[in-house]
């Protein structure tokens, strides 16, 4: 019986915090019409079908910490928590379907990109919910502890009060140093 999972990861863009990534083995029991990519779906609908994807698949979470997009650029930090996340899976994979056009390295796992595949292929649709709704979740926390940025509203990403309030209260620890334009400000 072919085991197919389906990755997808989140935060690429962020000027803040890791880059996550899931992957997600799908049973059966699961209602496929619920799984869209998650950019298309509201913050309480991504959570509460995250849940239903929890209970009815198999599913790892991965990611990447801003000090290691740092060193390895986003590309292959992004990569680096796929691996993370399909090596976490408790069954492995007999075909692993990657959203997007690059693939992580991992020896003795059959890999495939499918570019738009949080679109196309409801396992990849999974992962794109389950990493989205994991990352908000954290950047939420975070936002507590620095209220001027308004991470719990843009998620880190490059939003006009952000790019502001980074220029009134300075680059946290959590900022992406290397990404324009923070990498501009002095």
């Amino acid at each position: 019986m072919k085991i197919i999972a389906g990755v997808d990861e989140v935060g690429r863009g962020s000027l803040i915090g890791p880059v996550y990534a899931a992957a997600v083995i799908l049973k059966k029991s699961i209602n496929r019409k619920l799984l869209k990519d998650s950019k298309s779906l509201t913050k309480n609908k991504r959570e509460i079908i995250a849940l239903h994807i929890k209970k009815n698949s198999a599913w790892a979470i991965g990611k990447a910490s801003t000090k290691e997009i740092e060193k390895l650029n986003i590309l292959n930090a992004s990569l680096l928590a796929m691996k993370r996340a399909i090596k976490k899976l408790k069954k492995k994979p007999t075909l692993t379907l990657i959203d997007g056009n690059k693939l992580p390295e991992i020896k003795n796992y059959e890999l495939k990109s499918v570019i738009k595949g949080d679109q196309k292929i409801p396992s990849i649709s999974a992962a794109s919910i389950i990493a989205k709704v994991t990352r908000d979740k954290m950047i939420t926390k975070l936002a507590k502890k620095f209220k001027g940025y308004k991470w719990d509203q843009n998620y880190g990403y490059g939003t006009k009060h952000h790019l502001k309030a980074i220029k009134d209260l300075g680059i946290t620890s959590h900022h992406r140093k290397k990404f324009s334009p923070i990498n501009k400000i002095k």
